[in-house]
């Protein structure tokens, strides 16, 4: 025998009008079920496509200085943080080179008459195989520090737009300018030449920014020989990167910062985060008004019970149990919503998956919407959707409990 609960859910009624409304009550949550998980969904696909676009730059873990922009290359200080990632990560090759040296300065660029600022960084021979995977986004030329004809860079495309740098143009160079406090007044600004070898595409930001030049022709550049900005450290997936970078801040002290790749672009994943919460603030207020479908459906069963809801109180069924069958009725409606919207949510990310129905605009780094179901967006989706139901059957299912007096008289 069925429970009190779905028998007035799919019981036949008088008018067939309070299971339109039951229906459009159970869709609405559906829909809204659905759209707010896939909202949040796409957002985690955009935020994991950009993630792995920055952790083409950045690497896993980057050591600066608190104040100041540069400082000595110490190859005692060095020998030691090799030492200390190698034994908590490499013990079977401790004495490896797993630190990198990089420094970063802005220059003036000028290629053809075309003048415009940038980012040059200069790092040694192995760090795009060391550090990271931005070898693998050169969309022009190729990754070339040194070439035959001089010192190379290599540019971000965004940089080669400004400039209209061609790679293909071998007799052609790049000039970068340097203020040199140290050199002769008359010539304020140092200048070196540049093959350009190379365009990468990342992202927008690091696009419009960085050109990569070899390590020693920048401190050249700079007058600052034996001098660099920080260090960079590549750790394989699995490995213990918290406590690399704990041993590795013990190892220099406060004066330096040591960040890991979220932290070297906090402010970023805050904003996503942030605007991850706000779409689901937004679509959930949403369902509040869908919500109002329940109490309508709710409402018009209690009416249609009203004679079963007096025949169980003269069989001895206190108020309480009376409100907790409409309670129930409602979270019912409200968990058959919920079921299904989860279900047409899953169906629309296989399809988006597999066949892209929801394509992305040529010029874009994919041709459909990014998307990533997680875990914990369910639980929450299915918390937030319950506790509306919840309330939104309150007033009905005390209006139940309160109809005594009425149908006594009736």
């Amino acid at each position: 025998m069925p429970s009190f609960p779905s028998r007035y859910l799919f019981g036949k009624k008088s008018t067939n009008a309070i299971n339109i409304i039951s229906g459009i009550s159970i869709l609405g949550i559906s829909v809204g079920t659905a759209a707010l998980i896939l909202v949040m969904s796409v957002l985690n696909g955009f935020e994991g496509l950009i993630k792995g676009l920055i952790n083409s730059f950045n690497p896993d873990i980057k050591i600066t200085l608190v104040e100041g922009k540069t400082f000595n290359y110490d190859t005692i200080l060095i020998h030691k943080l090799n030492r200390a990632v190698g034994k908590i990560c490499y013990p079977a090759n401790p004495d490896g080179n797993f630190i990198h040296p990089f420094i970063e300065e802005t220059a003036l660029l000028e290629y053809k008459g075309i003048k415009d600022f940038a980012t040059l960084k200069g790092v040694d021979s192995s760090y795009s195989i060391s550090v990271n995977g931005i070898k693998d986004k050169i969309s022009e030329g190729r990754w070339m520090l040194q070439t035959a004809m001089g010192p190379g860079a290599v540019i971000g495309s965004g940089v080669r737009n400004k400039l209209a740098i061609s790679v293909d143009d071998e007799f052609e160079k790049l000039i970068a300018y340097m203020p040199d406090a140290n050199g002769n007044p008359l010539v304020p600004f140092k200048k070196r030449s540049l093959i350009p070898s190379g365009i990468f595409s990342l992202q927008q930001e690091y696009d419009n920014k960085y050109v990569f030049v070899d390590l020693a022709f920048l401190q050249d550049l700079l007058n600052k020989p034996n001098q660099v900005s920080g260090f960079e450290v590549m750790i394989y997936p699995n490995y213990p990167k918290n406590k690399v970078i704990q041993q590795v801040k013990q190892i220099l002290g406060p004066a330096y910062k040591v960040l890991d790749r979220d932290q070297q672009d906090a402010a970023f994943y805050k904003l996503m985060r942030i605007e991850k919460w706000v779409s689901y603030a937004i679509l959930s207020f949403v369902l509040v008004l869908v919500a109002f479908n329940i109490v309508g459906a709710l409402w018009m069963i209690v009416l249609e019970k009203k004679k079963d809801i007096m025949i169980l109180k003269s069989m001895g069924m206190n108020n309480q149990f009376v409100r907790k069958i409409f309670l129930n009725t409602g979270l019912l409606i409200t968990g058959l919503g919920i079921l299904s919207g989860m279900f047409l949510a899953g169906v629309l990310y296989v399809l988006q998956i597999q066949y892209g129905i929801v394509p992305i605009p040529e010029g874009f780094l994919v041709d459909r919407y990014p998307i990533a179901l997680k875990f914990i967006d369910f639980v929450v989706v299915g918390i937030t959707v319950t506790l509306m139901g919840y309330f939104a059957s309150l007033l009905p299912a005390k209006k139940a409990a309160s109809l005594d007096e009425q149908i006594r008289y009736e």
